[in-house]
């Protein structure tokens, strides 16, 4: 069984947002076309508290995009976004939910990062959707969605490291930076996963 896992389609990272990912809304509707070509079709959801300790603003003296040491895990200090209950956080309004059959959150923790689908960055928590997908007897995980480098790229990394056969659609994702994603791109392939067009999945 094959799952597409729709990774972090929503506002704040889409142009306009707090934290705009470069042409981020040109992925919404090809991942619309997509969803009807598997068996099933999951969501994550950065879903942050208030004061989140990646913020920047939650570090007095610190700048967006500088990175430090947190609990001795390197941290991006991000603008604030995709806060708990906001516009932001919400999925882009042109996304079709109605293929979406669990939404999985991360970030919820005020102390720590979540770029995984499935885990915290330290792998200290699990969000559960390993456990879920093998319930459901996937074997096999594509992934679209934003960023590139970050959300999407850490959440293959786990994927591959659960087990899973993992594909990103290059066409159905977008990044921050084009350098670090070639970066995220190689590993993704020298770790196992395989990097394909959306033009090379099944009509089914």
């Amino acid at each position: 069984m094959k799952a597409l896992i729709l990774i972090d389609v929503q506002n704040d990272f889409m142009p306009g947002g707090a934290l705009a990912v470069p042409q981020g809304d040109e992925i919404v509707p090809l991942i619309n076309q997509l969803q009807e070509k598997f068996d099933l079709v999951i969501a994550t959801q950065d879903w942050h508290p208030a004061g989140h300790a990646s913020f920047a603003t939650s570090h007095k003296g610190k700048n967006e995009f500088e990175v430090i040491k947190l609990d001795g895990l390197d941290q991006v200090m991000w603008p604030e976004h995709c806060i708990q209950n906001t516009t932001g956080a919400e999925f882009h309004p042109e996304l079709n939910t109605s293929w979406i059959e669990a939404i999985f959150r991360k970030g919820t923790d005020k102390k720590i990062d979540s770029y995984s689908g499935f885990y915290d960055n330290a792998h200290l928590k699990s969000t559960g959707l390993t456990g879920y997908l093998k319930e459901k007897k996937v074997e096999e995980l594509y992934f679209a969605g934003l960023a590139g480098e970050y959300c999407v790229y850490f959440s293959i990394i786990d994927a591959l490291g659960e087990g899973f056969r993992s594909n990103l659609i290059e066409d159905a994702t977008r990044a921050l930076n084009k350098d670090d994603y070639e970066k995220a791109r190689i590993d993704i392939l020298r770790k196992g996963g395989k990097v394909i067009n959306s033009t090379e999945l099944p009509s089914n």
